[in-house]
């Protein structure tokens, strides 16, 4: 997929995000939650999991060179752990 031209937005027909072309390459990525993010961090939570060559096609996000480096931050946090006590008996 060609590179999206500084101050210009496309929408990703599958996952509905927009990306924001900016001077120098480091696109913005809008959300429907939260601020804005990276290429990388799109592609760390979504485009990963697309498996189909019909879905890579188009995705305006499957060129590594686009995308840059993937951050351990990027991903989704594991969930916390939840301490749940335990129930109390029954009464007599």
């Amino acid at each position: 997929m060609a590179a999206i031209p500084p101050g210009t937005r496309q929408r990703c027909s599958l996952c509905q995000v927009e990306i924001q072309g900016m001077v120098g390459g480091n696109d913005l990525v809008h959300f429907s939650q939260g601020g804005p993010g990276t290429r990388a961090k799109l592609w760390a939570r979504v485009c990963q999991y697309l498996r189909t060559g019909e879905q890579q096609a188009q995705c305006l996000n499957q060129d590594a060179s686009q995308r840059g480096t993937v951050q351990q931050s990027d991903y989704f946090a594991e969930a916390p752990i939840i301490e749940i006590p335990p129930a109390a008996a029954p009464g007599p």
